[in-house]
Order: structure tokens, then sequence, then C-alpha cells
């Protein structure tokens, strides 16, 4: 599970309650997590308070690179205020006789590696949690802090600007694995196969109804106003519309065959735009996936995902 997933459960609580529950975990090889407090200035050791006790992971135990490489310091600076997932070392005393616990994070990466990342196939259907939002793409944790990439093309069908307009850091996601590199052990996500067919979306409206939207992009010919995450329509061209812009439009026709949605838009605001994520799979049945097909029967473009 991503990192921040023990934080409060009862198995976390337990292990962390107690010294003796400290030191089952430590001889069992059992992953906890904590919250770290601080880094330190010179040597960027990571404090974790860790239930009533205080535990260190020293700089280079704080990740685990599988292609070799060294941890950049940004990567151990930004867990301060953050979960981390760690196996204990050892349990000592520091200069003033407390307990002190010696973590490590890159220990429990290597286990979560070993046990689930390399066991995972694309297609896989997996738990994810956004990290960090760039224009091209958002960074997911799939796993005990172990990074991956959704680029931006992968996050809908419909089409954004930016990550953000779908997703905010800290938010926790069902995504699909996408390809794994196995020369350099690193995983792309999607999120678009598991947010509906454009026929599933489309079933949603109907002629003749006004519905709510955002201006996603504007072309000379007209507006892409986002229905779904999957599914867009076009307006007529206006020249008071912004992308961003919330907008109230009124539904003209709905051309299964062409995946056309032809909009007339009545009134356009300024002002924020929440995600309407929602998922059209069920996972407590569906966990991989070989093939998704975004196009209806006899549609004139095919759009799928083949893994």
């Amino acid at each position: 599970m991503p990192e921040g997933s023990l934080i409060g459960s009862e198995s976390n609580d337990y292990f962390t309650s107690d010294l003796r529950h400290l030191e089952r975990a430590m001889h069992s090889g059992i992953i906890i997590e904590g919250i770290v407090t601080s880094c330190a200035p010179e040597t960027l050791d990571l404090t974790v308070s860790v239930g009533a006790f205080r535990g260190i992971i020293m700089r280079e135990e704080a990740a685990y690179c599988p292609d070799g490489n060294e941890v950049k310091d940004i990567a151990v600076i930004t867990r301060v205020g953050k979960a981390a997932a760690f196996k204990i070392t050892d349990i000592v005393k520091d200069e003033h006789g407390e307990v002190l616990l010696l973590l490590s994070r890159k220990a429990a990466q290597e286990e979560c590696t070993k046990n689930y990342i390399k066991s995972l196939r694309a297609g896989d259907i997996i738990p994810a949690l956004v990290t960090h939002l760039e224009p091209f793409g958002a960074f997911v944790d799939i796993g005990c802090g172990i990074i991956s990439l959704l680029t931006v093309d992968a996050i809908s069908v419909s089409r954004i600007s930016h990550p953000r307009d779908r997703f905010r850091c800290g938010e926790q996601i069902m995504a699909v694995v996408r390809s794994i590199d196995r020369d350099t052990g690193r995983i792309y996500m999607s999120c678009r196969e598991l947010l509906g067919t454009w026929e599933e979306n489309a079933a949603e409206f109907s002629p003749s109804q006004t519905v709510s939207g955002v201006v996603r992009s504007i072309e000379s010919y007209g507006i892409f106003v986002e229905l779904a995450p999957n599914l867009a329509g076009l307006a007529e061209y206006r020249e008071d519309v912004e992308v961003g812009d919330v907008c109230a439009v009124y539904i003209k026709s709905i051309i299964p065959e062409r995946m056309k949605i032809k909009l007339v838009m009545i009134d356009s605001v300024k002002g924020s735009y929440e995600p309407r994520m929602k998922y059209f799979v069920d996972f407590s049945k569906v966990r991989h996936m070989d093939s998704w097909r975004y196009s209806p029967e006899g549609a004139t473009k095919l759009v799928e995902s083949v893994f």
C-alpha cells in the first residue's frame, strides 16, 4: 500500500504502542509507519515519531533506488511532515538514556519491490497515492513510497492542460499498470481505462438535457466542454469564454457512431472546478484487465488500450 495507509490502522497502532511490540516487529521484519518530524541540516537524517518513541532514519537508509542511482536530497527532505514506512533495524539508547529506534525505509522498499512491485504486470489495477504534480504528469506512490509516473495523456480521455485539473496531492486513487520497463524497473500507470467507455459515460446524459461542464480547450471551430473525465462535447465558438470556465450547456444531440456530443453553451462563469471522478470498475471483482475499448461498436474511430 502507499505510504500513510498504515497510519491509524489497528496493526500499526498495536506495534507502535509498546516497546515489546516494537521489538517483536524488529525481530519479525514487520513494516510499520510513523510520521517524519524533522530532517537534520547536514546529515539529512530523518527523525520519526513512532508512537511514544523516537526513531532515526539515516540518510543512506531513506530510500531504495532499484536503478542504482543515489537518492536525491529533495526526496529525503520532502518526507518531513509525512508518513514513512520502515523496518526497525535496532533498538538502542541515546545520549540521554532514552530509547532510540534505528529505522530503515530502504529495507521496507526493498521488501515491497521484491514481494509486490516485481510481481506486477501490465493491466494490473492497484491503489496509488498522488504525491506530486507536474505539467507532464502526476507522480504516484504505488507502495511504501515507491514512485511511478502517470503521464497527462493517460489520466483521462478528456484532454486536460495540467494534472491538477484532475487530481490533488495526497489523493488516494486507483490506477492500472500501463507498462513496465524491466531494465530500469520503472513502472508507468494509467487511469483513463477505469473512468468508463464512451457509451458508459454518454448513458448518463440525454438530448435536450441542460448540464454543467468545464471548458477544457478552445479551437477555431468550437469549444470542448468536459461533461465527465472521459467524456467531452463540442459547442460553437464564443469569444467570451476561457479555458477553465464552468459552464451550463444544452445537449443538442448524441451521436455514438462518431463519438460526438453537440452542445449549445447557455452561460459560463469564472470559478473553480472540482473533478468529478467516477470509476466504472468494481474493484472488489476486477483487479486486472488485458485490454480496454473506449469506442462504441461501429464507431468510425478506434480508441483502445491493450496491455
